[in-house]
């Protein structure tokens, strides 16, 4: 079930691979997930020290949060991956044009996971070409529905 998406991700950047990864998260964060207080659309990834952090992932704290924690929207999280992959990925990205950007947040199982994509930024023209395509999709659709709907009448 997926929580969240970054739908900007797809229009800003050619991806490349996807991983999943866990995230380490609080438990006033989990139950804001729960009740969809989350926000993705500003996230990105950095690699400190070997380690994958998520930065830019909003999670509004719930009004019944507990008096004893100091809920912090915007905090850092860590995402977990096997080290040989964490290692893989920080040898793409060292790579001209190569970045780390989170596509989604989902549930498995219990567990909230991030689907996160080695992505190579658009040029200009590479987005005027993506919304050309969509609007002629769109058109396409709206043309197909017109020609069904004012068939031959018997």
């Amino acid at each position: 079930m997926t929580i969240a998406e970054n739908r900007k991700a797809l229009f800003n950047y050619h991806i490349e691979e996807r991983f999943e990864a866990g995230v380490v998260l609080e438990g006033w964060e989990v139950k804001a997930i729960r009740a969809g207080q989350v926000q993705l659309t500003d996230g990105h990834i950095m690699i400190r020290n070997g380690e994958l952090h998520l930065i830019g992932l909003r999670i509004n704290a719930l009004r019944s949060a507990s008096t004893h924690v100091k809920p912090e929207a915007d905090r850092t999280k860590k995402l977990l991956m096997h080290r040989a992959e964490i290692r893989r990925l920080v040898g793409k990205t060292e790579q001209k044009g190569y970045t780390l950007v989170p596509l989604n947040l989902h549930f498995k199982g219990s567990y909230v996971k991030a689907e996160i994509a080695l992505a190579k930024g658009k040029a200009e023209h590479d987005k005027r070409n993506t919304i050309k395509d969509r609007e002629w999709e769109r058109e396409k659709g709206r043309m197909m529905r017109h020609k069904v709907s004012s068939g031959p009448k018997d």
